[in-house]
């Protein structure tokens, strides 16, 4: 069965007819606290897919390091020690875990630290930091948190462009191959689609970043849900938003994933096992962390994600 053809031409045609209107547009264009422009007709004439690689063959679903999370978890955010344990991804922000990466060969390690954290507060910038945890045995040694700027209220664009400062600063202080070195941590939204472009546009950026220093780089990225949409007095509409913040990042093709206790106030084991295995639903019922780059070829997101970049 064959469908017949239709152009932009056509649409406007039917559409002007539904709505009653000449300027259709006018009706159908609205504006979005990004500043983008939103089409409300796409074509493949529109965009040019792109097939966005990510690092992990495996998306690391990251739990909050608890007893109890241990058998259904192989990634956690650790603020101490870990038990010894065989084939774990841990991530933490504390670089004096540093210690426990060199001598633990048996699972790999992430630090998120961010040096430039701090400086907003006035604190004096070391870069002597920098060249300290890149001596380290962790698998990525250096952080650069975005999501501190999403989670006050900063724009898609303004958080990208912080982190192309950063990275841009730690390669001219530590050279080119800090690209391998770093994983980005970004806060994903309640924007769905925009936020899918966020981490596309992402990877694309530090990869025509790194090719001035002649490198190819495909950025490791850990996902995070926002604090900044959440209610304290509104815990279940948290756990919807956050779901979705999750799609975002799975589809978006973040490399881990991690959701924030869902109970801003009062968190218990309960909410924090509820809010990971969000990702353990969205995961194995849905397979969406399975594909590399689930929307290539979407029109909206493609034409989104090279508007943002």
């Amino acid at each position: 069965m064959s469908f017949a053809k239709t152009n932009l031409q056509d649409w406007e045609k039917l559409v002007a007819k539904q709505l009653k209107t000449e300027d259709i547009y006018k009706v159908l264009e609205k504006e979005n606290i990004e500043g983008l422009e939103i089409k409300p007709f796409y074509t493949l004439e529109n965009i040019v897919p792109v097939k966005l690689p990510r690092l992990e063959e495996n998306m690391h679903l990251v739990a909050p390091y608890n007893d109890y999370l241990l058998e259904d978890a192989y990634a956690f955010l650790i603020k101490e020690e870990p038990l010894q344990l065989q084939d774990k991804a841990f991530f933490y922000e504390d670089s004096a875990l540093n210690v426990i990466a060199a001598k633990d060969k048996n699972n790999n390690y992430f630090c998120l630290r961010d040096i430039f954290q701090g400086i907003e507060q006035g604190e004096t910038f070391n870069p002597e930091a920098g060249k300290e945890l890149l001596n380290t045995e962790a698998k990525r040694k250096l952080g650069i948190d975005i999501s501190i700027f999403q989670n006050a209220g900063a724009s898609i664009v303004q958080q990208l462009a912080v982190a192309l400062l950063k990275i841009k600063e730690l390669t001219e202080l530590y050279g080119e191959e800090v690209f391998e070195q770093v994983i980005f941590r970004v806060a994903v939204g309640s924007q769905y689609f925009l936020e899918i472009s966020k981490v596309r546009a992402l990877k694309i950026l530090i990869n025509q970043l790194s090719k001035k220093y002649n490198k190819e780089a495909v950025p490791y990225i850990f996902a995070e849900t926002s604090l900044r949409n959440k209610s304290l007095n509104d815990p279940e509409n948290n756990l919807i938003r956050s779901t979705l913040e999750l799609a975002s990042a799975m589809i978006g093709g973040a490399d881990a994933v991690y959701a924030n206790d869902y109970k801003l106030s009062e968190t218990d084991s309960v909410s924090e096992e509820i809010s990971f295995k969000q990702q353990i639903v969205l995961a194995y019922e849905s397979i969406i962390n399975v594909f590399e780059d689930a929307t290539s070829g979407s029109f909206f997101v493609e034409d989104a994600t090279k508007e943002i970049a």
